[in-house]
């Protein structure tokens, strides 16, 4: 992949990730100030259901848009395997996020907010990647030769 491409398509990441971010920010501002009460249901439950919702969002830019180029056939079987990994490669992303957003919390007490967002950072080069690699990886096309 070209470098100028590679960057178009980070920036592109970029973009439709700061609108997953607000999604996840504002499904966890719901949660936590409207939902939920106890230390479990603020700092663990709500991050895990804003994330869901974020996940979606993310993954309908990322089919739709970002790397729609390399989607062959669009099918529904096709949508839902790679949301099925997108899922997946996004919870390990999750945990990483989940992990800072506890550190973070622990060691400088800030709100969920805050702790979210700086963790946010860190997962999302992570996430990225595995998009990028393993999610909508780009198909080795086969050459065929003359005879």
């Amino acid at each position: 992949m070209k470098a100028a491409t590679l960057f178009k398509t980070y920036l592109e990441f970029l973009a439709t990730r700061l609108f997953g971010t607000g999604v996840d920010t504002l499904v966890l501002w719901i949660c936590s100030d409207f939902l939920f009460s106890t230390y479990w249901t603020i700092y663990v439950l709500s991050p895990i259901i804003s994330f869901e919702f974020a996940v979606l969002s993310n993954f309908l830019w990322s089919y739709c848009w970002i790397w729609k180029s390399r989607i062959g056939q669009r099918s529904t079987r096709d949508f839902c395997y790679r949301f099925i990994i997108f899922n997946l490669s996004s919870g390990v992303g999750f945990l990483i996020k989940m992990l800072f957003l506890l550190l973070f919390e622990k060691i400088f007490g800030w709100d969920v907010i805050y702790c979210n967002f700086a963790a946010l950072v860190i997962s999302g080069l992570f996430n990225y990647f595995l998009a990028d690699a393993v999610v909508f990886r780009q198909k080795r096309v086969a050459v065929q030769e003359s005879k």
